[in-house]
């Protein structure tokens, strides 16, 4: 037989050497695909701008930039009830003074008057927030009796980065005293970020807090394709956002997990609390409303409890020629016009 024809002579491989000859090909594409992997299982260093590098075509990222008012650098003119309540002493009182008025100052410098118009100042910054599709998946987790239960788990993995631009109110010298009538843009090296993120079912009312699955972290960062460091909602909080002003730069990735969702919801908007410092609370006290700034992401899935997984959940609301069935979903949502997302304050419950 020629060399010739026995480069052509068909080779019969056993079960075994099947299977070590499959195994020896996925090892070989691993490497490819992932070849820092390797770097660590022989003790090598790591090449960080490797690990930090996911990056994905246009449009499959939705990018939502951070939203820093001016408005919200301040809050008053308040009355400190509070303050005041406590030193009933301060108020200018007869017969100790004279039609109860100070002595040389206008009533209006009293620390009492100035206390019922106080204004209150404040540094805002925001974060810019990115995310892939609000998605499904079936995965095991751990029960109570020790177990695996399967599981339906809604996720949705993100980027925060920091822009920089903080808002911060400036003040100039007047006559002596300080007169606030502009702004300044201020930027830091770096941000932290804690999230507080729940999904509401616009239909039953029910929200759903993000949850810490352990166990579906690396099963979604498989199937996102992220190759940077996943973070839970407690793992991101003690990681530093580092001011970036290029359009490419890496951020910081995190994933949210919710689990026992409603098998039947249609109308969902997500909202996640900690990009922002700002706020909103109407007057003082413990029964004076307090809301912290969130966005407000809606989504719509049209499906039902079959197959759930199949089930496309689309960015946005749905869009109705009817006049009736778009004025059913736009109060479904509270909203008076249809939109994808919007910077909302909540009630911290």
């Amino acid at each position: 037989m020629t060399l010739a024809e026995n480069q052509f002579t068909p080779v019969r491989l056993t079960p075994h050497r099947a299977t070590v000859l499959l195994g020896s090909m996925l090892v070989c594409l691993a490497a490819v695909r992932c070849p820092h992997a390797n770097a660590q299982a022989s003790g090598q260093p790591q090449d960080a701008t490797m690990e930090q590098a996911t990056q994905f075509a246009p449009g499959v990222v939705t990018i939502v930039p951070g939203d820093a008012s001016p408005e919200e650098t301040f809050d008053g003119p308040l009355t400190l009830k509070t303050f005041l309540s406590a030193h009933p002493e301060l108020e200018w009182k007869a017969p100790t003074f004279e039609n109860g008025a100070p002595h040389f100052d206008p009533r209006s410098r009293t620390l009492v008057e100035m206390a019922k118009q106080v204004v209150l100042r404040r540094e805002i910054y925001c974060l810019e927030f990115s995310f892939k599709p609000l998605r499904q998946m079936y995965v095991d987790v751990p029960v109570g009796s020790g177990k695996l239960q399967r599981k339906l788990i809604w996720y949705m993995v993100y980027r925060v980065r920091y822009r920089g631009g903080d808002l911060r109110p400036a003040a100039d010298e007047v006559g002596g005293s300080k007169l606030y009538q502009r702004l300044e843009s201020v930027s830091y090296d770096s941000r932290r970020f804690f999230p507080l993120v729940t999904l509401k079912d616009h239909v039953s009312g029910q929200e759903y807090l993000d949850r810490i699955i352990p166990s579906a972290k690396e099963m979604i960062a498989a199937r996102e394709q992220i190759t940077a460091p996943l973070y839970n909602s407690v793992e991101i909080t003690r990681q530093r956002i580092p001011l970036s002003s290029d359009e490419s730069a890496p951020g910081v990735w995190g994933i949210l997990t919710w689990m026992d969702v409603n098998p039947n919801v249609d109308y969902v908007s997500l909202y996640v609390s900690g990009l922002t410092n700002a706020f909103q609370q109407d007057g003082e006290g413990d029964d004076a409303p307090y809301r912290r700034k969130a966005l407000q992401l809606n989504f719509f899935r049209p499906g039902d409890a079959m197959s759930q997984t199949e089930d496309t959940i689309r960015f946005g609301m749905p869009s109705f020629e009817d006049s009736e069935e778009q004025a059913y979903i736009l109060d479904k949502y509270n909203m008076s016009e249809p939109l994808n997302y919007r910077w909302v304050f909540r009630s911290v419950k």
